[in-house]
């Protein structure tokens, strides 16, 4: 299952609470949810130099089978400037060729393109709301389906969202 496969978890500062919950989702007993966090991996400081934090990113991210970018009103804009840490992450994403699963932190189900970084606009990726049981079932359902596009003899591209009725099948 794709969620034993270290994750990264990329978003905008002003979103960090967001990723607190997530991990909160994972030591709730009464929630399926759990992935292993990229983030667990060579802890960069806040104090620490911006190439530090560069290089430990990196190292995560050359250790991740999987990405998860939380999509809010701030992602593009961060992730379209060349000194914010969310554009280095996104740059690597795109480098490395990792699947995208991207998290709509205002629920919605569907491609939010407005809020898309730019360098992943064609990127083959899948649009969730920010809610554990979709999550956790596109990191199994699409993170397979990524892999097998890689060798598909026309490959999709840009971002996918899911039909209503895999909501309605998770109970939300």
């Amino acid at each position: 299952m794709a969620y034993r496969n270290k994750t990264y978890v990329a978003f905008a500062s002003e979103d960090i609470r967001s990723y607190y919950l997530m991990k909160a989702w994972r030591e709730n007993e009464h929630i399926e949810f759990d992935f292993f966090d990229a983030h667990d991996i060579n802890t960069a400081l806040d104090t620490s130099q911006p190439e530090t934090i560069r290089r430990r990113l990196g190292e995560r991210l050359s250790n991740t089978k999987q990405t998860v970018v939380l999509l809010s009103g701030t992602t593009k804009p961060k992730a379209g400037r060349s000194s914010s840490f969310l554009y280095y992450e996104i740059e690597a994403i795109k480098r490395r060729n990792l699947p995208v699963v991207f998290v709509n932190l205002d629920q919605a189900r569907t491609v939010q393109s407005a809020k898309i970084p730019t360098t992943l606009a064609d990127h083959y990726s899948m649009n969730v709301s920010f809610q554990p049981a979709i999550i956790k079932y596109a990191l199994d359902d699409y993170v397979e389906s990524f892999n097998k596009n890689l060798v598909a003899a026309s490959p999709l591209t840009g971002p996918y969202q899911y039909k209503a009725h895999v909501y309605t099948d998770l109970g939300l």
